[in-house]
Order: C-alpha cells, then structure tokens, then sequence
C-alpha cells in the first residue's frame, strides 16, 4: 500500500498545481478571505510556469492560439506562457509520479502526460463555460433594463450603457468593455457584434440585431426590446417547467438502483433473516 501511495500523492500535487495556474479565484470568495500575498507559493508557481512557458521549445508547441482564444473567453488573469508553462509542468509531474511507480503501473505514464498536458486546457474550457452560464443568466434582467430605458426616451446607446451600469457579472464586464471601446471612438453595433461573439448567447445576438434593426430602419426601439424580453422570459419559464417535469424521470434511476435496495437491506433483510431464525 505504501508503495502506491507515494506516486498518488505526487499525481494529486500536480494536478492541484495546475489548476492553481491555470485559475483565479472566485471575487465574492476573495473579498471574504480578504487580501492574499501575492509574494507566495501561487505566485512563484506562477513565475516559473511563465518562465518555462516563454522558453523557445515551448513556444513551438502546437494550439497557442486556440489557448489564446480560451484565455480570452474565460476572462482569467493568465498569461498565454503561463498556460503553456502549466502544461508541461503538469505534463512533466504526472509522467514522473507514474514512473516512480511499480513497473505496471510505469506503462501508463505517456497517458498521464497527455492528461496533464490537456489539464489546463480542460480548466479554462470549464471556466468559459461557466462564465457563460452566469453571463446567460443574467440576459433577463439586461433586456428589461434596457426595455425601461428605451421606453424613457433614450437611444439604443444609452440605454445599454443605463443598462450596463445597473448589473454586474460576466456580461457587465463585456459590455462595459463594449462602452469603453465606443469612448475611444469605435463603432458601438461593432462593438456589440463582438461582444456577442465572446459571449456565444443567443439571446444577446437577439438583443444587439434587434437594437441595430431598430437603428438602421428608425423603428420604435422600445417596443421591440419588450417583445424581446418577454419572450426571453416566456422561453426560460417554459425550459424550467419542461426540466422540473423531467427530473421525477431522472429521479427514477437513483433511487430504483440505490434507494430502493438500501431500504429493503435495512428493513426486509432483518426482518426475514429474523424470521429464518424463529423457524429454525
């Protein structure tokens, strides 16, 4: 036993490193820890990733723009070469931790480096992704704050920044970029279309092709930013019942198999084996 556990402890040491730099931490979680060092482990972990990461060899590795696009979609304070230094730290220590192992267990180090090289990856997909549920989850209420400040009379640009100014969150952030990129004086609609595209929602590319409908044929602004949010919300309202219908369904697998045999183990069981005894 305490043969395999040496190589398990070294293979959990790094995984944890590499989601250590490949992740930030969560801002409701940090305001209640309170300030960190930023002089200590995590810090210099970082350091070398970023270090190995800028090393010539590793810069020749394949997917670096597509670890770029990641990075930009999971709006995560990473450097590109402190991915590519995660990975093959990663990559490295888990192939290393299943070499130090018993001759059997040694064969599957190539597998191990190619899910410690991949680690990083799976990380910043599984961020991105729920920075877009987070930022899909706050649609209905940006639509209603826009239909509000459109109906007081506002434009189209107006009223997303009320909008974006009264909300917070992922798709906040996005359109506050969005305002700040139109200070600078680049075109909002533009700008709106790739924010759309960060952020694949369908209700957001709704939103900002109905505002540039609205703007190009001069039509009433307003009411098609209500129809649109009524119908969000008339779509969302519908999924949440249509799941609240499925889930006695999904229920049923749990507790058929699990529930169901637990509770004739410690009810039937007894009672028969009780009964077997009597006879006897």
């Amino acid at each position: 036993m305490e043969v395999y556990l040496a190589p398990v402890v070294a293979a959990a040491a790094a995984v944890l490193a590499a989601a250590a730099a490949t992740t930030t931490l969560d801002r409701a979680l940090a305001s209640r820890l309170g300030a960190l060092p930023s002089n200590g482990s995590g810090g210099t972990l970082r350091r070398v990733a970023g270090r190995l990461g800028a090393a010539r060899l590793v810069r020749r590795l394949p997917g670096r723009a597509a670890t770029v696009q990641r990075i930009a979609h999971a709006r995560v304070a990473v450097t590109e070469d402190e991915v590519a230094g995660a990975k093959v730290l990663s990559a490295s220590l888990l192939a290393l931790a299943a070499l130090s192992a018993p001759w059997p267990a040694a064969l599957l180090a190539p597998v191990l480096a190619g899910c410690g090289f991949l680690l990083p990856d799976v990380l910043l997909v599984r961020l991105a992704r729920r920075r877009t549920e987070r930022a899909d989850r706050e649609m209905p209420l940006l639509l209603d704050l826009l239909a509000a400040a459109s109906s007081a009379g506002l434009s189209g640009q107006l009223a997303l920044r009320r909008a974006t100014e009264s909300t917070e969150g992922p798709l906040s952030e996005e359109l506050s970029d969005v305002i700040r990129s139109v200070d600078l004086g680049a075109r909002w609609r533009d700008e709106l279309r790739s924010a759309s595209d960060r952020l694949p929602l369908p209700d957001l590319r709704r939103a900002v092709a109905t505002m540039a409908r609205a703007e190009s044929l001069g039509s009433s602004l307003s009411d098609a930013l209500s129809e649109l949010a009524t119908e969000v919300r008339d779509a969302r309202r519908s999924a949440a019942t249509e799941r609240a219908r499925k889930a006695p369904v999904k229920m049923l697998f749990p507790l058929v198999f699990l529930v169901l045999p637990a509770f004739l183990l410690l009810t039937v069981v007894p009672v028969l084996i009780s009964a077997l005894q009597s006879i006897r």
